[in-house]
């Protein structure tokens, strides 16, 4: 086992191979995989979830963890092992190569991130979509890593990490970059800068000096307490987190009232338009409608709109098995219309990412998997079933946050198509209407 592969980085180790570790590397800091927490339950220290004891039993009588078993089985007496982070990179004095401008609210943003991560205070930043939070983190990143500091950038999807990566590697094209998440085939490195998506935090122990987690509304971080338990486990007991997120919850923003997290709050985008206000288009039976082989005529009239204008679009729709039912209708009713159904469990979601970004197809029907992310130019959007429940506010409003997101296409068209006003739908109507007047837009 290589010794910088456990900087900050934790492996699991059986008891017989622990003697030998510890006979090669004596400064190895050890921890039981699983601690008892009385005699029916375990906790995991590596996910932090409990388990009761009598339904995690192996048949030889040892006890695993289920909920972080894609990262390999640890079971209770199993050890984690990792060196402390000793900061071993090499000085860079200008690790920063981007080009790019930032406008004057993006640098009172990203001033107040550098004095965030000085003062090893964990901060939210609060911004619109498309209001240009990759850029925002340039300037912090880049001091950071002058210093010496490791940095880590988390993301909950793997989509967002790909479309990260370029662009980290642009902006700091002399500071070797580990990406990391569960399709991955490279092998670990130690190297100042991670990207990975959330789940891969479970790998780290007080790793890194500086924690940046983008989209913190997303699923699964969200909903999962396991990933917050990775950000508290992999960043430093002296290191520093930053929240990113367009729609923060009301436990992040109680955070900012405590004091517990510094709070930057940015209402434009950096192009200086307003975000797209969604028309609301009612169509009470959309779902017999297609119970009938038949699209719903309010989605078919703004679907011919697209093709006769060459309107490149996204259709947002609330579940997997309506993928199935509006393709052949699609091709039947649009044969002019390329398109590609796209869902997180598809094989070839990446590639089919990839050529919309190179406009090889003119429309993704897709499920929540691409609400956040990922930019398209140019792009309209349209939610079928927007009042399903699956589609919280905060999904909604990152839907309608796909379009006008380039300066050369800032504007453009978002329709929610439902049966009726749900709360999650009036919610994210208000709050676009609420940013805009915040940024100044009537």
């Amino acid at each position: 086992m290589e010794i910088a592969a456990l900087y900050g980085c934790q492996q699991v180790v059986s008891a017989a191979a622990l003697t030998n570790i510890n006979n090669n590397i004596p400064h190895c800091q050890q921890r039981l995989a699983m601690r008892q927490l009385n005699t029916k339950w375990l906790v995991c220290n590596r996910c932090g979830s409990r388990q009761r004891k009598q339904e995690v039993q192996l048949a030889d009588g040892r006890y695993y963890c289920p909920d972080c078993l894609l990262l390999g089985r640890v079971c209770a007496d199993d050890y984690l092992v990792s060196l402390a982070e000793p900061n071993l990179f090499k000085p860079n004095s200008a690790p920063l190569t981007w080009s790019g401008k930032l406008t004057t609210d993006q640098q009172a943003a990203a001033a107040a991130i550098r004095r965030g991560f000085a003062q090893r205070q964990d901060q939210l930043l609060w911004a619109v979509t498309g209001a240009g939070k990759t850029e925002m983190l340039f300037p912090g990143i880049a001091t950071a890593l002058v210093q010496g500091l490791r940095v880590g950038v988390a993301s909950p999807r793997v989509d967002v990490c790909l479309e990260l990566m370029p662009r980290l590697q642009v902006a700091f094209a002399t500071t070797p970059i580990m990406l990391l998440h569960g399709r991955q085939t490279e092998a670990y490195r130690y190297t100042q800068l991670v990207l990975c998506t959330t789940h891969q935090l479970l790998r780290f122990y007080r790793a890194f000096d500086v924690l940046i987690i983008d989209e913190v509304d997303a699923f699964p971080y969200a909903q999962n307490p396991q990933l917050a338990f990775a950000t508290q486990q992999a960043v430093k007991v002296s290191g520093t987190r930053l929240f990113l997120t367009a729609t923060p919850s009301r436990q992040l923003l109680r955070q900012t009232r405590t004091g517990q997290l510094q709070l930057s709050y940015l209402p434009r985008r950096y192009h200086g338009h307003a975000l797209p206000q969604p028309q609301v288009q009612l169509c009470f039976k959309w779902r017999q409608q297609l119970n009938k082989q038949r699209i719903p005529q309010q989605l078919a009239h703004r679907i011919a709109i697209k093709v006769e204008q060459r309107q490149r679009f996204l259709l947002f729709v609330p579940r997997i098995e309506l993928l199935k039912v509006l393709a052949p209708l699609l091709r039947h009713q649009f044969p002019s219309l390329h398109f590609a159904t796209v869902h997180a469990a598809d094989a070839q979601r990446l590639e089919k990412v990839q050529q919309m970004r190179q406009q090889q197809l003119d429309c993704l029907v897709t499920t929540t998997i691409l609400e956040r992310g990922v930019t398209f130019p140019g792009i309209d959007v349209l939610v079928l079933g927007a009042d399903d429940q699956v589609f919280s506010t905060a999904a909604l409003v990152q839907m309608a946050g796909r379009v006008g997101r380039s300066a050369a296409c800032p504007t453009g068209e978002v329709v929610f198509i439902c049966a009726g006003l749900s709360r999650s739908v009036q919610q994210a109507c208000r709050q676009i209407k609420q940013v805009n007047r915040k940024a100044g837009f009537k």
